[in-house]
């Protein structure tokens, strides 16, 4: 499979397929999502998924590569199967309730709703 050359996630593009680490297309990138005025890339959305027209989140930390023809997860295709879905109200993945931190899965995926959403 060649996806071309590596790439910033700064100029990762709507459309982009995404792929497991075992080489198996699971989706399109549908949003990237990145803190811009701290230049901090929190992970992709990830929509056409295989397992439905469900939304769903993958982390930067689950991200092995980015290239122009496509994005490699870290993540083989079963694991792939428990990737988050982007919720309204993510609070059960936070630590702490009383603290909705952007830099938390839960601020990652609240995000990453509100981008789908039109509500950033």
């Amino acid at each position: 499979m060649d996806l071309g050359s590596p790439i910033s996630y700064m100029v990762l593009t709507h459309g982009t397929p995404v792929y497991s680490s075992d080489g198996v297309q699971i989706g399109k990138v549908a949003n990237v999502l990145a803190a811009d005025d701290k230049d901090v890339f929190d992970g992709i959305v990830i929509g056409e998924h295989i397992f439905g027209k469900d939304h769903r989140f993958a982390d930067a930390d689950e991200i092995g590569e980015i290239h122009e023809r496509g994005v490699v997860l870290k993540l083989d295709r079963p694991a792939c199967d428990q990737l988050p879905k982007p919720t309204a109200n993510p609070a059960v993945m936070r630590e702490d309730p009383a603290d909705p931190g952007t830099d938390s899965l839960g601020g990652r995926l609240r995000r990453a709703w509100d981008r789908i959403t039109g509500n950033y």
